[in-house]
């Protein structure tokens, strides 16, 4: 009875340790997620090129013949049309919500005509939207979103260094930024 008791007194004690100790690790690990280090790159609605060494948010582009952007998004007050086109080998796009759970990607191989061009909005601007799509994003992917908040990775190959300068104005010209799209 005595060993039990002692078994059971000491499971309680190691259960609330390690509790604590769980309690206390939350804030050092909830800001290493990946949508807080994008938003530690900079303003919203504009992609951010990822360098070869960790920044300052800890991101960095890790493979050799990729070059990566981020762009975090809030759709709260309207869409946003992530817009990119060029001539580069290979390009893909993938949209991610808060938890880094993918909502939506796409490469130059789905695209039409190999250009990037997709709103991304919530379900009740989608249906505004399609009520009267305005001509600039008439041939746009709609893409919706529960989540108002955000970021979009947009990568181009550069398979060799003579692509790099097409990779580099690909990525530099690319937009993630909201847009007038009520009808006045």
């Amino acid at each position: 009875m005595l060993k039990a008791l002692f078994a059971v007194l000491t499971g309680l004690v190691g259960a609330a340790l390690l509790h604590l100790v769980i309690i206390l690790s939350l804030p050092y690990f909830s800001e290493k997620d990946a949508y807080t280090r994008v938003l530690a790159e900079g303003d919203r609605h504009v992609f951010h090129r990822l360098p070869d060494s960790p920044d300052r948010a800890g991101l960095v582009q890790n493979d050799p013949f990729l070059e990566t952007s981020v762009c975090a998004y809030d759709i709260s007050q309207g869409p946003i049309r992530v817009y990119a086109s060029g001539q580069v080998p290979f390009w893909s796009m993938a949209i991610y919500d808060p938890a880094s759970n993918e909502v939506f990607s796409i490469n130059d191989r789905t695209a039409a005509a190999g250009i990037l061009d997709v709103v991304l909005a919530t379900p009740v601007q989608l249906t505004v939207l399609r009520k009267s799509l305005p001509e600039p994003i008439a041939q746009s992917i709609l893409v919706e979103t529960q989540q108002a908040d955000g970021y979009v990775v947009l990568r181009t190959m550069v398979p060799q260094p003579s692509f790099a300068p097409g990779a580099t104005k690909f990525l530099s010209e690319a937009v993630c930024t909201p847009f007038d799209w009520r009808q006045r």
